[in-house]
């Protein structure tokens, strides 16, 4: 899954743990900390490449370094 290697490759310095839960129907969503980051159901459609990375990275701020440190 490309947003899951996105998200490890990128700030695995920040996360403490990475949960893949599946579901039935297709259902694709991305939480963290209990905030939606991005919902399948909501859009209608599945996250396009680096789509989730950028929702991630606008969520944890300027101030957060991927990986390996900027």
């Amino acid at each position: 899954m490309s947003a899951t290697r996105d998200l490890l490759t990128n700030y695995q310095n920040v996360i403490d743990s990475l949960t893949l839960v599946a579901g039935d129907k297709g259902i694709f969503d991305v939480t963290v900390d209990g905030e939606m980051l991005y919902s399948k159901g909501q859009s209608g459609r599945h996250a396009e490449p680096g789509e989730v990375l950028e929702l991630f990275t606008r969520y944890v701020g300027p101030d957060v370094p991927r990986y390996p440190r900027d």
